[in-house]
């Protein structure tokens, strides 16, 4: 079966799309780089609601808004991507938060970066073909990075659906269609109505990191 290049509509997202969820990058299962050469980011999966109810399991597309301030790297794990280089895709633009301060990035020569938005394409789900036992939310910028970041803070706004979630009888044949997933969401995001999503100010308020630091500092207490 072929599948489109692009999806939704050309004249931007319909409801319930955007969809909005947040949280600080965590350790997933170190499979996307070290096993398929996908890196991913994981966030928890509390928030992946609409309106009470579980976001259904597939892959979707749209804009990742990145704080690199609390950010760390650990090279014992598979890498995730992490804090941008100088040059940046042609497709991506920096958009620095008016009360932000430049932010210092978990990066290998401590490079230090300011909040910035990213095309992206995720999974929600439960995985089929490795047969996870917990739902997950996985996110692969479409950009190339230097090293990991977790604990770095992530909003995410999903204005598309690309694909149901599925099992897959190998892992090339899993590798093949996220590398399609890929090229479907930097084609869908291209267009107009879609890029204009990126000026949307709830990717780049952070305001809620405090929140996080509160909750760790409690649990150390």
């Amino acid at each position: 079966m072929t599948r489109p290049a692009i999806v939704g509509p050309d004249d931007g997202p319909e409801p319930p799309y955007p969809i909005r969820i947040r949280g600080p990058v965590i350790r997933g299962f170190g499979r996307g780089s070290k096993e398929l050469g996908i890196p991913t980011a994981n966030i928890p999966i509390t928030g992946a609601t609409i309106d009470g109810r579980d976001i259904d399991s597939g892959v979707y597309y749209g804009w990742a808004g990145l704080s690199f301030t609390h950010s760390t790297s650990d090279a014992s794990q598979a890498p995730l991507p992490a804090a941008p280089q100088e040059v940046i895709d042609k497709d991506t633009e920096v958009h620095p938060h008016p009360s932000s301060t430049t932010t210092h990035a978990a990066t290998t020569n401590s490079q230090s970066q300011q909040p910035t938005i990213y095309p992206m394409v995720m999974s929600i789900g439960w995985n089929p073909y490795y047969a996870n036992s917990v739902r997950s939310v996985e996110v692969h910028i479409l950009h190339k990075f230097s090293s990991d970041f977790y604990n770095a803070l992530m909003n995410l706004s999903i204005v598309g659906f690309i694909r149901p979630e599925q099992g897959y009888e190998s892992m090339e044949a899993l590798v093949e269609d996220i590398n399609f997933d890929i090229e479907v969401a930097r084609r869908s995001l291209e267009r107009e109505k879609y890029v204009e999503l990126k000026k949307d100010g709830y990717l780049m308020d952070f305001g809620w990191g405090k929140d996080v630091e509160k909750e760790k500092k409690e649990s150390k207490a």
